[in-house]
């Protein structure tokens, strides 16, 4: 019996990890909708520049 070759495609190589991301989950709704930058500034003012290890990104702390 024929069969058709398999297709070994790796179409979501190049792409963002944004679009391979199911978009309907509640946190992922609620992500987008959140101001980031808003808590950046807010979170600098409590923090030293030049004292301690690199900052981690806000999303991890909030």
């Amino acid at each position: 019996m024929y069969r058709p070759p398999k297709s070994h495609a790796q179409t979501s190589l190049f792409c963002s990890l944004e679009e391979q991301l199911n978009h309907k989950p509640p946190l992922y709704v609620l992500a987008n909708k959140i101001d980031w930058n808003k808590f950046e500034t807010e979170f600098s003012k409590l923090f030293d520049e030049k004292m301690g290890a690199p900052n981690k990104p806000i999303r991890l702390m909030t």
